[in-house]
């Protein structure tokens, strides 16, 4: 994913047919307060700036507005790169409200297809223990899988990968 930024206008510059601005790397300020001074430095041609943030890039569209910046914004780039991954796919998959803890909490794994992870989960809680190999060849695991996206799982292809989260 390429630097997370954004294009900071104005309002009043907009209305007067100008889009002019800069791009800031987010990257580059610790915080949301810091972000905010520098954008005003950057407008400080105008008395009181009403900042427009026209475009961005680099982070998900939910953190995206016009109007302002979130402190979920400074939050999500503070992440680490597999991080902001999984919180990516799990807001656009699960709930778009979430946190990285919370996403955190239901991710399960991933896998090349929903019947590898089905057996990988029953191989891993043990549901076969005792029970001989020839049989465990009849065991249709993916229909297993479409019953567990009735009980509470969901799965999500996202950049080739399928990624496995509870619900609960």
């Amino acid at each position: 994913m390429s630097t997370p930024r954004l294009y900071v206008g104005t309002y009043a510059k907009y209305n007067s047919g100008s889009i002019k601005g800069a791009w800031l790397d987010l990257d580059d300020y610790s915080d949301k307060d810091a972000f905010l001074e520098a954008c005003k430095e950057l407008h400080k041609d105008e008395a009181d700036p009403e900042l427009m943030f026209q475009d961005f890039e680099g982070f998900p569209r939910s953190y995206y507005s016009e109007s302002s910046v979130s402190e979920e914004l400074f939050a999500w780039i503070a992440l680490d790169e597999d991080d902001r991954q999984l919180l990516e796919v799990y807001r656009e998959n699960v709930d778009s409200d979430a946190d990285i803890d919370r996403a955190r909490d239901a991710f399960m794994g991933k896998a090349d297809t929903k019947a590898e992870f089905a057996a990988q989960y029953l191989d891993d809680t043990c549901a076969f223990d005792g029970v001989p190999d020839w049989v465990k060849n009849y065991f249709d695991y993916e229909a297993y899988a479409r019953d567990m996206e009735h009980d509470g799982i969901t799965f999500a292809r996202h950049d080739g990968d399928l990624w496995v989260f509870s619900n609960d």
